[in-house]
């Protein structure tokens, strides 16, 4: 009844806006990454023919990524902070989605309300709002000196990785446990009863049945908050704004605004996506397993 044409034009705008606003983008960035740099001028001449392609600039940047490489500390730091950030999520978010998906009723709906809610506030509000709070005479070290917990105020806007890791929990979370909810909510509550009805108990339910079959849903939460962490510059530069708390994201602002290589700043955002494409790959290939698994 319909062209063959037809439902291969509904991906057409999609497939437009990817073209616009990545694929051309991207480019540029490689060929800025790949291009030469105006000796008079200092600013960057972008090669767009692969076959000139300069590779010079890539291999400083990944000779500066290396071990005793200048900026190693800064990779090293961003996995610490990224790795303690997904697991606190892991750790807080789990039960949030797990009481949402199984034991909230009447509260299940005004539950996602809240979640939800927070995102519809710009992120540099919500972060400018924490770091009102964690100043010197804020609310946090007012509470904290008026429990006894410290005798004076706390510099959590002094370069602490404690505060940098803290602000990476609260922006992505609510991307954690949104994904989360709705993989444990998909789970068939036959499945857990017929673990019941074989003697398991709820513990045990819960670590041979639940927990398996919301791998996918932990997965997905990781990545949607691994993802954006990795490349994040804004969040240390408003809770910290120190050199000590820098993330790839920062070194790669820095090169394109503050100084003369924008080119490194271009090459390390080639190698960042990689990297993160190498993750999203393994997600992928995870997810696929996991969905036959759960088929067979």
């Amino acid at each position: 009844m319909y062209p063959g044409w037809l439902w291969r034009g509904f991906a057409l705008p999609g497939v437009v806006w990817l073209i616009l606003l990545f694929i051309i983008p991207f480019y540029a960035v490689t060929a800025v990454a790949f291009g030469q740099v105006n000796p008079t001028l200092l600013t960057p001449e972008p090669v767009w023919n692969p076959l000139q392609w300069n590779v010079g600039w890539m291999s400083e940047a990944l000779t500066r990524l290396r071990p005793g490489g200048d900026l190693w500390v800064v990779v090293v730091r961003t996995c610490e902070y990224v790795v303690v950030s997904v697991g606190m999520c892991i750790a807080i978010g789990y039960p949030v989605a797990y009481y949402i998906a199984r034991h909230a009723t009447r509260t299940k709906s005004l539950l996602l309300i809240l979640l939800i809610l927070p995102l519809w506030i710009s992120y540099l509000m919500r972060m400018l709002a924490w770091v009102n709070l964690l100043a010197p005479d804020g609310y946090v070290n007012r509470f904290l000196i008026w429990s006894h917990v410290i005798s004076t105020p706390y510099g959590w806007l002094d370069g602490r990785p404690i505060t940098v890791i803290f602000a990476l929990i609260y922006g992505y979370i609510p991307f954690f446990i949104l994904p989360l909810y709705a993989s444990l909510d998909r789970i068939d509550k036959s499945f857990l009863e017929a673990a019941r009805d074989l003697g398991a108990s709820p513990f045990r339910t819960f670590l041979h049945v639940t927990l398996p079959l919301s791998k996918t849903g932990i997965l997905g939460g990781c990545v949607l908050v691994a993802l954006p962490m990795f490349g994040d510059y804004y969040t240390p530069n408003i809770v910290s704004g120190a050199p000590t708390t820098s993330m790839v994201g920062n070194q790669i602002d820095l090169y394109f605004h503050y100084t003369s290589q924008p080119t490194i700043g271009a090459a390390l955002t080639l190698i960042l996506s990689f990297f993160l494409v190498v993750l999203m790959a393994y997600y992928m290939v995870t997810v696929a397993r996991a969905t036959k698994e759960q088929q067979a």
